[in-house]
């Protein structure tokens, strides 16, 4: 049986289990406080939904979505289950009250029982990831040139945005109360931006792009430093491509640390 949560009480205990787990821990929510304060504050978020799975009254699964019927996208932000049937028995629920839907998930590459049923539905699987929280001080990095975008920006910045994602320009634009969007300005001309998320317990850099004839300038540090200030006193953590290495490099000259037992696959599955 599927059951809407309201709260967390009885469910402790369960969320716990799966801190040390290797096979079946959340990735992104590694950490037992995040993930007890994002679970805890998406019981109250209308787009979430988090819902538990029993089995004889007990409890056997908890997962928790991100809903948005206007786009038919979804969004699994924590799933957790050790039982073939759990996830057998919330994929039916999602397919029954959210056929169609494009989904993203972020999955444990061990959870082979999340893994197979993603496979299942032919689900495009994308570069294996790490995570890497910020530990800081607040990097002492002069950010002049990047800001809060503002309205007459608005158009460069969307024609530059990344399209191959949920969260296109438009999209991010028009929820405030999830992203926060920083822009690289040199003469006038928006030349990089960077998407980071604002509504969480430990948020995160989404999207982050410079120009190709900017690059090597200087310009992403000054955008994740901006967002640092900005974030300050929240957590930040970013994903990173495993092989990316003049990446990982420049998050940890900003006070990145890798996480241990946090590499993660996000999987995108075209039709529920």
């Amino acid at each position: 049986m599927i059951r809407r949560l309201t709260s967390l009480d009885d469910c402790l205990d369960f969320i716990d289990s799966f801190t040390d787990d290797p096979c079946f821990h959340e990735p992104m929510l590694s950490d037992p406080d995040i993930l007890k304060n994002n679970l805890q504050a998406s019981l109250s978020r209308s787009s979430h939904r988090v819902v538990g799975v029993y089995q004889d009254g007990e409890l056997t699964g908890l997962f928790d979505f991100v809903i948005l019927p206007q786009e038919e996208y979804l969004e699994a932000v924590a799933a957790m289950s050790r039982l073939p049937a759990a996830y057998e028995e919330i994929f039916t629920w999602l397919q029954q009250n959210f056929p169609g839907y494009h989904a993203d998930f972020v999955i444990n590459p061990a959870n082979y029982l999340l893994r197979e049923k993603l496979q299942q539905l032919e689900s495009f699987f994308d570069i294996e990831q790490f995570k890497m929280a910020f530990t800081g001080p607040i990097p002492n990095v002069d950010t002049s040139g990047v800001e809060l975008i503002s309205e007459q920006y608005h158009q460069q910045y969307i024609d530059m945005h990344t399209t191959d994602r949920y969260w296109i320009a438009e999209k991010v634009l028009a929820a405030p109360e999830r992203f926060n969007v920083l822009i690289a300005v040199s003469e006038g001309k928006v030349v990089g931006y960077l998407d980071v998320t604002n509504c969480f317990a430990e948020n995160e850099p989404y999207d982050i792009l410079v120009l190709e004839e900017y690059r090597r300038q200087g310009w992403g540090r000054k955008l994740l430093a901006k967002a640092l200030q900005l974030n300050h006193p929240q957590g930040m953590m970013l994903l990173v491509d495993i092989d990316n290495q003049a990446a990982i490099n420049l998050y940890e000259s900003l006070g990145f640390v890798r996480v241990p037992h946090s590499n993660s696959i996000t999987v995108k599955v075209e039709s529920l």
